[in-house]
C-alpha cells in the first residue's frame, strides 16, 4: 500500500473518531448517557489513549450511577499524565460521589495547584472538606469501607505532597495548645508537612473508620501509619541534615558559613508548599515573605544546581505576583507576573506561559484595564488545554468586552464559553455564559434572545439551588420580559 494511501487511511480514521466523540458529547449534553457511552467506547476502540474520551465516558457512568466504571475511566485519563487537570477533577468528583471525601480532597488539591485559577477545584476542596467535617464528626454517618486508592499516603508523598488536607474541624483549626518542645522540633522541621502530620493522627484515633478496607483489601489504618511513618523518617533525615535542638535552636548556627547549603529538591518542596499553604490560608503577607527568602536562596545557586533554575524562578515569580494580588498592590504583581512570562518564553514552558498570561490578564481585569486584559488572555487561548479552563477563559474575555461596551464581542465569547460549559456539563459555568450571552443580547436589542438565554440560566440555578443566583437572574429575567413587551 502506497505512503498515499496509508495517509488518506489515517485522516479516513482520524475523521470518524472525531465525529464519535462530538456525538458522545452531543449526547451527554441530550442526556442519554448510554447511547453517549456507546459513542465513548467506539472512538476509543480507534483511539485508546483518549483522555478526553475517557473523562466523557467517565461522566456518563457518573450520572447512570455506575461509579466503579466512572472511577476507572476517570484513572485511565491520568494514566500517561498525572497531571491532566480534566482527569484529576473528574476523579475527585467521582471519589465524592461515592462518598470517599478524604480521597477526593487530595485530588481537588492536586488540581488546584496545577490551575488555581479553575474555581472548581476550590470549590470541591471546600465541599469536600465540610463533608468529611460532618462524616467524621457524626459516628452514625462513618464509612466502615475506604473503596479508594490509598497508595499516594506511601508512595506519592514526594511527588505530591499532602500539603492540602487540612484539620477535621473549624473548632480544631482554632485551637492553638501549648506543644511539648519536642514537639516544636518535628512541627519547625515538617513546616507546611506539619497540618498533615496532625491530620493522620486525628483520623488514627477515629476507632470506626480505621476499620476500613481498601479496594485491594489494604487496611486504612495500615495506609494511615504508612504515611506517617514516612513523615516520621523525613522529620529523622532532615533533623540530620540540618540538626535542631529542642530549644528550636539550629545546632549549625555556630558553624562556619561555608557549610552546606540546603539541597535543592527537598529545600524547594517545602518552600514551595509553605508558600502555598500560607496563601491559602488567608495569610498573603506571611506567602510573599516566605516566596522572596526561597527566591534570594534560589538565586544563589548555580545551574549545576539547579538546571531548571530559570523554570523555578518562573514560579517563585507566579507566587509572588499572587500574594500581591491578594494585598492589592497590583503594578509590583503585574511586575512579577510579566518577569514570569519572560522566563516562561525563554523556556519555551507552554504551561508556564499559560499561567503568566492568565495571571497578567487577571491583574488588568481587576484594574478595570480591560483592553489589555482581553489582549494577554486572548494570547492564552492557543494554549487550553482542556474544557474548564476553556469557559473560564472564554466567560472572562466576554464579560471585559461587556465591560467595553463591545457587546456583540461579548455576545460571541459568551456563547463560545457556554458552549464548552454544556461539553462539560458543567453548571456553574453554564449559569455564568448564559447570563453573560443575555446581558449582551439585551444591551445589543436582541430581547427575545435575551429571554430564551435568561431562561437557561435560571433553569440550571435552581438545578444546583442556588437561591442567591435564582433571585438575581429572574429579576434581570423579568426586566428584559418588560423590553420584549414594550419592542
Amino acid at each position: 500500500m502506497s505512503d498515499t494511501s496509508l495517509g488518506a487511511e489515517g485522516q479516513e480514521v482520524k475523521g470518524v473518531f472525531s465525529s464519535l466523540q462530538a456525538d458522545g458529547d452531543w449526547l451527554y449534553i441530550k442526556g442519554e448517557y448510554k447511547k453517549a457511552i456507546e459513542s465513548y467506547t467506539k472512538a476509543l476502540t480507534l483511539k485508546p489513549n483518549d483522555r478526553s474520551c475517557y473523562v466523557g465516558r467517565s461522566k456518563c457512568y457518573l450520572k447512570l450511577g455506575l461509579s466503579e466504571n466512572a472511577l476507572k475511566d476517570a484513572e485511565a485519563s491520568l494514566k500517561e499524565d498525572k497531571t491532566f487537570f480534566e482527569g484529576l477533577y473528574q476523579k475527585a468528583e467521582t471519589l465524592y460521589y461515592m462518598g470517599e471525601f478524604e480521597f477526593a480532597l487530595v485530588f481537588y488539591h492536586r488540581g488546584r495547584k496545577l490551575r488555581p485559577q479553575i474555581q472548581e477545584f476550590r470549590l470541591g476542596i471546600q465541599k469536600a472538606q465540610e463533608a468529611i467535617e460532618i462524616s467524621v464528626g457524626s459516628p452514625s454517618s462513618v464509612k466502615l469501607e475506604i473503596k479508594g486508592d490509598l497508595s499516594f499516603l506511601q508512595k506519592d508523598v514526594e511527588a505530591q505532597p499532602i500539603t492540602a488536607i487540612e484539620r477535621l474541624t473549624k473548632e480544631k483549626k482554632q485551637q492553638t495548645p501549648k506543644i511539648p518542645k519536642n514537639e516544636k522540633t518535628t512541627k519547625q522541621m515538617l513546616g507546611a508537612f506539619y497540618n498533615d502530620k496532625k491530620y493522620l493522627e486525628d483520623l488514627l484515633k477515629n476507632k470506626e473508620l480505621v476499620k476500613g478496607k481498601t479496594k485491594n483489601g489494604e487496611r486504612l489504618q495500615d495506609s494511615l501509619q504508612g504515611g506517617l511513618s514516612y513523615l516520621d523518617s523525613c522529620t529523622e533525615l532532615w533533623n540530620q541534615e540540618n540538626p535542631i535542638d529542642l530549644q528550636g535552636k539550629n545546632q549549625n548556627q555556630n558553624k562556619p558559613r561555608h557549610t552546606a547549603a540546603p539541597e535543592p529538591a527537598h529545600f524547594l518542596l517545602k518552600g514551595l508548599s509553605e508558600i502555598e499553604a500560607e496563601l491559602t490560608s488567608g495569610n498573603a503577607e506571611g506567602s510573599l515573605k516566605k516566596a522572596e527568602e526561597v527566591m534570594k536562596t534560589v538565586q544563589m545557586w548555580s545551574k549545576k544546581e539547579v538546571p531548571n533554575k530559570r523554570e523555578v524562578l518562573g514560579t517563585l515569580h507566579s507566587c509572588i505576583g499572587n500574594a500581591l494580588i491578594e494585598l492589592g498592590d497590583m503594578n509590583k504583581a503585574l511586575d512579577h507576573h510579566q518577569k514570569d512570562l519572560e522566563l516562561a518564553k525563554q523556556c519555551k514552558l507552554p504551561e508556564a506561559m499559560s499561567r503568566a498570561l492568565d495571571n497578567i490578564g487577571r491583574v488588568y481585569a481587576q484594574t478595570a484595564q480591560f483592553t489589555q486584559a482581553i489582549e494577554f488572555w486572548e494570547k492564552k487561548i492557543p494554549l487550553v488545554r482542556g474544557g474548564l479552563e476553556k469557559t473560564y477563559l472564554f466567560h472572562e474575555i466576554g464579560w471585559c468586552y461587556l465591560e467595553l461596551n463591545r457587546h456583540e464581542e461579548a455576545r460571541e465569547y459568551g456563547v463560545r464559553s457556554a458552549t464548552a460549559a454544556d461539553e462539560i456539563a458543567d453548571e456553574k459555568w453554564q449559569i455564568n455564559s448564559n447570563v453573560l450571552v443575555a446581558q449582551s443580547e439585551l444591551k445589543l436589542g436582541n430581547y427575545e434572545s435575551s429571554v430564551s438565554y435568561f431562561e437557561k440560566a435560571l433553569t440550571h440555578a435552581k438545578q444546583q439551588d442556588n437561591d442567591s443566583a435564582i433571585n438575581a437572574i429572574q429579576k434581570a429575567l423579568d426586566e428584559a420580559k418588560q423590553y420584549l413587551t414594550q419592542g
